[in-house]
């Protein structure tokens, strides 16, 4: 399995930038995809994530209401769009897919795959 994180770069703050997370070797259709970040001197931080069989979506507190998580079957591809960017969004940007569990997976470890990251960089 392998997954391709694409889509950072440098946007000035308020700006939006979409992330894009394919997969090849395995389909999201019955995963759980999340979306994960690491600024230097941090932990790895929830951002999003997404049940592909139900549709249904989580986001951490410090994104609700600017980013939206969303996934294309057809595409085998899950998306992150990112709104009114800030400079603490400032990170490096990792997808991740493991097996979907009743309560989502908001914790690096549950992941069994891992793209090999996007920077993303706010300047304010």
């Amino acid at each position: 399995v392998q997954l391709q994180a694409y889509g950072g770069g440098l946007v000035r703050a308020g700006g939006f930038l979409r992330l894009s997370c394919a997969a090849s070797g395995r389909t999201f259709s019955s995963s759980a995809v999340g979306w994960f970040r690491q600024a230097p001197g941090k932990e790895r931080e929830f951002v999003a994530g997404i049940k592909c069989c139900s549709g249904s979506t989580y986001y951490g507190d410090s994104v609700k209401g600017r980013f939206t998580i969303s996934g294309d079957a057809n595409k085998n591809t899950v998306y992150l769009q990112m709104n009114n960017l800030k400079a603490e969004d400032t990170a490096v940007y990792y997808c991740a897919t493991g097996n979907s569990r009743m309560v989502f997976n908001r914790t690096p470890g549950g992941y069994d795959y891992w793209g090999q990251g996007t920077q993303v960089t706010v300047s304010s």
